[in-house]
């Protein structure tokens, strides 16, 4: 839940050691497959305090590059804040602040620098936390945010249904009136931003989705709360999510920031905004047909039941409901109503994979990784067919990604 931020810096050697870590795990990418890049984006981050956080890092950075390469830009990840530089981001259209904001005079002057003159911005949940003991960059709370100190948050995270408020934003193009959010914690601020002229709400708490939050020393019954805004004298956007469900005690992440298709397309329209290229991103379409794996065998669901807790398996490809999956944005993957779902929200190798109600939550989401495998972020294990073997009901489990042919599937096209 929401405790004090350090503001501790890093020695800068151990920085500039894990930005190049960053570099060799591939924390850049590239447009390979899709459109060809028209901008560049840099993210910042520091992934050192508070395990949701650090999810949600872990999380973008392994989403971010895979929308770069289907939507025509660059993304380069690092914890070098140094990299904060005129020199170095005369290169880059949009800088992001994934869970932070720079803490020296040099890069603090930089930023400012780089938004003065039309740069593009886009920031994250604690990347605004400010509290009486971190508020002494009174242009970045105070004239570029607009939101002062930190005032309160709402606690458990919770996925909550939001209000466009300004629809004609590019940001919003194309966005029903209302959508469902991913599971996040939500912040409330000192100010109150409808009374600055310079704010741009885009999206705040519908009406209809009080009460906020599961612990009633922290639930908000009623208010307005803006969740997405734009300062209007930048090209910026802040967004009030990036905060996943967590077990603390065992440090297993329970939802997924990118579980929303709705809100991730808003984030994408956000991000093409602030580059300066506007227009509606194009929804991604689902995908529907068999998925394909080990011994040409297809994932299949024992049975055909929709009951919760139903096998997921291998077996012969025949065409039936029950091996026709749907793929679609948010990373999950859905049939006969269901979602393939790690048992129990659990992380360790032989964990089964069942059928269960679609939740939002990091055990059903499966992102592709190298040589055909599906990776599950929440647990870091790909999808595996036990054994290996390839006999008729072998049931799917998640395992230490290997690239053996096991952990190989096609997705319907």
């Amino acid at each position: 839940m929401c405790q004090p931020r350090s503001r501790i810096r890093r020695p800068r050697l151990l920085l500039r050691l894990f930005a190049l870590l960053a570099v060799v795990f591939g924390l850049q990418a590239a447009p390979a497959h899709g459109a060809e890049p028209t901008f560049n984006v840099i993210a910042f981050y520091d992934g050192t305090y508070d395990a949701a956080h650090i999810s949600f890092v872990h999380e973008a950075n392994a989403w971010f590059p895979q929308q770069a390469a289907a939507n025509g830009f660059t993304y380069t990840a690092t914890n070098d804040w140094t990299e904060l530089n005129a020199a170095n981001l005369a290169n880059y259209q949009v800088v992001m602040f994934l869970d932070n904001y720079p803490g020296t005079a040099a890069e603090q002057s930089a930023f400012q620098t780089y938004m003065d003159n039309g740069g593009g911005w886009i920031g994250f949940h604690v990347a605004a936390y400010n509290d009486t003991s971190s508020n002494g960059w009174s242009w970045y709370h105070q004239t570029f945010l607009g939101t002062g100190l930190f005032a309160s948050n709402s606690w458990g995270p919770t996925s909550e249904t939001l209000k466009i408020d300004d629809p004609d934003h590019p940001a919003t193009a194309g966005l029903p009136a209302t959508l469902t959010s991913s599971v996040s914690e939500w912040y409330s601020w000192q100010n109150d931003l409808r009374q600055n002229p310079a704010i741009d709400i885009l999206a705040s708490m519908d009406p209809s989705t009080f009460p906020v939050g599961t612990d009633p020393n922290q639930t908000w019954y009623s208010g307005y709360y803006p969740i997405v805004w734009s300062n209007r004298n930048y090209r910026m956007v802040y967004n009030n999510f990036g905060h996943n469900a967590m077990d603390y005690a065992t440090d297993t992440t329970l939802s997924s920031t990118f579980a929303s298709p709705q809100q991730n397309q808003l984030l994408l329209q956000e991000i093409r905004w602030a580059a300066g290229q506007s227009g509606p991103i194009t929804p991604p379409a689902t995908r529907t047909g068999p998925i394909h794996g080990y011994g040409g065998k297809c994932v299949d669901i024992a049975g055909a039941s929709s009951a919760n807790g139903t096998a997921v398996q291998l077996y012969d490809c025949n065409g039936t409901g029950a091996q026709s999956w749907t793929a679609g944005d948010g990373g999950t993957l859905q049939a006969l109503g269901k979602c393939m779902d790690v048992t129990a929200a659990g992380t360790a190798n032989g964990t089964k994979v069942q059928l269960y109600d679609c939740n939002g939550t990091g055990s059903q989401v499966w992102q592709p990784g190298a040589g055909g495998a599906l990776v599950n972020p929440q647990s870091g294990k790909c999808l595996d067919a036990t054994g290996p073997s390839s006999a008729n009901g072998t049931r799917l489990q998640i395992w230490s990604c290997t690239g053996a042919a096991n952990q190989s599937w096609t997705l319907p096209s």
